[in-house]
């Protein structure tokens, strides 16, 4: 076995799995398995550990025995995978830390000036703060741990992007009819705020979902 698609092939081969088959179970096209038969391309950093997972083997495995032995090129490979696995457990360690904050922060906002008597201004001061170091958060760890590699978008992730759009237009239509039948603007505001709430906790499913998808 002298090259890595070839390594590939016969993985797949003793799987008996088509290439339609692993394409589907990796979220990606034929046409990229082939090319990653073909040496063509490279599996992105995200598919390698979910590859492996389904030939039943480690990484190390997968590039070890291209030649019997690691390669430079290879070792700097798997390196970048455990990076970008540590990564992406930390940003989505950060998302969860402020999902919960924003609720913290509604929680507050609820029983705040009606339970305990707070000073509106005051306990509104709070809310604030805590949707500020939620959304400083957010920004925090999408900037620090931003992908290596962009992957090219699944049939999941535009699943996504349409329920991400219908819930802006109907969490707009929401906001529109309170509004304007309460007229009351200065609170209807906090809709928007249980929208990015609710669009956190939409990425963090989906995220949970592709990396169930993936084993």
């Amino acid at each position: 076995m002298n090259n890595f698609g070839e390594r590939l092939f016969k993985l797949r081969r003793d799987k008996k799995l088509s290439q339609e088959e692993v394409a589907e179970k990796l979220n990606v096209t034929r046409q990229t398995i082939s090319k990653w038969e073909t040496d063509q391309s490279m599996p992105d950093f995200d598919k390698v550990v979910p590859l492996c997972e389904l030939y039943g083997i480690t990484p190390d495995e997968l590039f070890i025995e291209l030649k019997g032995k690691e390669t430079s090129k290879n070792n700097e490979f798997i390196i970048d995978l455990e990076e970008e696995k540590l990564k992406t457990s930390k940003k989505a360690k950060g998302i969860a830390i402020s999902v919960v904050l924003y609720f913290l922060g509604v929680v507050w906002t609820m029983i705040s000036i009606p339970v305990m008597n707070m000073n509106p201004i005051v306990a509104s001061a709070i809310f604030l703060l805590i949707c500020g170091i939620a959304t400083g958060i957010i920004i925090y760890v999408c900037i620090k741990y931003k992908k290596i590699k962009t992957p090219k978008k699944t049939e999941t992730d535009k699943l996504r992007n349409q329920i991400s759009s219908v819930v802006v237009i109907i969490f707009t239509i929401i906001y529109l009819i309170i509004s304007f039948k309460t007229m009351a603007w200065h609170l209807t505001w906090i809709i928007w705020i249980i929208f990015g709430l609710f669009e956190e906790i939409l990425k963090l499913i989906f995220m949970l979902r592709g990396s169930k998808d993936e084993k």
